[in-house]
């Protein structure tokens, strides 16, 4: 696969890769405790590259993999739960756009560090 996807797409390749090879989705449950895992990888690699903890000998430093790894069991989430990620994100730029429009902009600690 080369070429670019959208997150309508993603969760459509996702959905079929589910229909296909992994018999059924995992229920919701268990694929909330996955994504609260996989981001806890994530943040591993994040913490031994960027805090004070060094990797161990052998252990993945990869952060794309773990990246991709939290979107798949989020896609999975969102097909289970019948939400469109494409709207979803859309809406959620929106909120954001509204809400926090001025007060970053407004924060001394960011502005201060320019």
């Amino acid at each position: 696969m080369t070429e670019d996807i959208t997150l309508r797409q993603a969760q459509q390749l996702v959905n079929q890769w589910i229909n296909e090879y992994g018999v059924r989705y995992f229920s919701e449950l268990t694929n909330m405790a996955c994504l609260t895992e996989e981001v806890g990888e994530l943040a591993r690699i994040i913490a031994r590259k960027y805090g004070d903890q060094s990797f161990k000998e052998g252990e993945s430093q990869d952060p794309a993999d773990e990246m991709a790894d939290v979107l798949w069991v989020l896609l999975c989430l969102a097909n289970q739960m019948g939400v469109d990620m494409t709207v979803a994100l859309k809406n959620n730029i929106e909120k954001k756009t509204h809400r926090d429009n001025e007060r970053h902009k407004n924060n001394k600690k960011l502005t201060n560090c320019v």
